[in-house]
């Protein structure tokens, strides 16, 4: 009986542990539907953010040349 505990506690009980850590991990990595909404709202401002510096920088090229070098 004792070789039966001693057993459990040197190869399932790690086992156990260890799985549980590795689910609780794997469901702590995905991202929520809230946290997708954020993030494509974000990559939607970061493109219109972009789109809005190209325009200024052709503006200020048509205008002022050498506005980069100063």
């Amino acid at each position: 009986m004792e070789t039966l505990g001693i057993l459990f506690m040197v190869v399932v009980a790690p086992l156990m542990i260890i799985f549980h850590y590795v689910t609780k991990w794997k469901q702590s990595t995905t991202l929520t539907s809230e946290d997708e909404k954020i993030l494509t709202e974000m990559w939607d401002s970061a493109e219109r953010i972009e789109a809005r510096i190209q325009n200024i920088e052709r503006i200020l090229d048509a205008e002022s040349p050498d506005w980069r070098t100063k």
